[in-house]
């Protein structure tokens, strides 16, 4: 059975799954959906549009599906989606979508830690971590596994590949590629995130490939055209190589340099 605190409003319209906690002072709003085992703790709000998955924390003072900060919105039905066990901290905000894409949505075992937010229409897969006070405007892809550290801004459109690090502090205008660390100011490509690499079972051998990879990309002496033709001539085929090859050649706002090109 779920327990719903008598001083918390939920809609009478509110879907809620099994052993679903809502504490005193939330506030559930109808057109809502929250999977089994999830709790929504007090004075935390969760508006028309949230489709909240299994096992998550929804921490104090957050809010879910608030209409989304662009002007273009003209009141269309959307939806914010956060996946199964994922923690939403104090004070974040993940916003609805827009005509653009209809949705926001939040993977499966994220960590969106305080005062974060999530603009309309940004799309971050599972395993992902926001740092305090990040801020992501609209339309961001983040892919698996990466970690954004706190106080990073990052510009609209902006895609962040699978495995990534950002140093805190960091503003994010290009697009970042797969299992690299950025920094700095401004923000460039550092090496690979090795640590988060094995700490997620990947060898020493395809670390090691990732590696030859990024060297040509970025310490060659090529542009990124002439780098991404050699990588595709030189080096062995692979999931990992496809992977960096294809964000590359598909970033609409070009990738971060590095700190280390002459």
């Amino acid at each position: 059975m779920s327990s719903i605190s008598s001083m918390a409003f939920v809609h009478p319209e509110a879907k809620l799954g099994e052993n679903v906690i809502v504490e005193p002072f939330a506030y559930v709003d109808a057109n809502t959906e929250i999977g089994d085992g999830t709790r929504v703790m007090t004075q935390a709000t969760i508006l028309s549009g949230a489709r909240i998955g299994r096992n998550c924390f929804i921490f104090p003072h957050t809010t879910i599906a608030g209409i989304p900060q662009d002007l273009k919105f003209q009141g269309e039905e959307t939806t914010a989606f956060i996946g199964d066990h994922t923690t939403i901290r104090e004070c974040a905000t993940v916003n609805r979508g827009t005509a653009s894409r209809g949705y926001t949505k939040v993977g499966s075992n994220c960590l969106i830690m305080a005062y974060s937010h999530v603009a309309h229409d940004c799309v971050l897969k599972d395993h992902v971590i926001l740092g305090n006070a990040t801020q992501l405007a609209g339309e961001i892809e983040i892919d698996d596994f990466a970690i954004v550290s706190g106080g990073s801004l990052a510009h609209q459109f902006t895609r962040i590949g699978a495995h990534v690090m950002i140093q805190g502090g960091s503003k994010i205008a290009k697009d970042i590629p797969p299992f690299v660390m950025v920094g700095r100011e401004p923000i460039s490509y550092v090496g690979l995130n090795i640590v988060g690499l094995r700490r997620r079972g990947f060898s020493s051998e395809r670390i090691n490939g990732i590696q030859e990879i990024y060297r040509t990309l970025y310490l060659s002496g090529y542009n990124i055209s002439q780098a991404v033709e050699r990588i595709e001539q030189d080096l062995p085929a692979s999931d990992d190589r496809d992977l960096i090859l294809n964000f590359v050649r598909s970033s609409s706002r070009g990738i971060v340099r590095s700190n280390m090109e002459g």
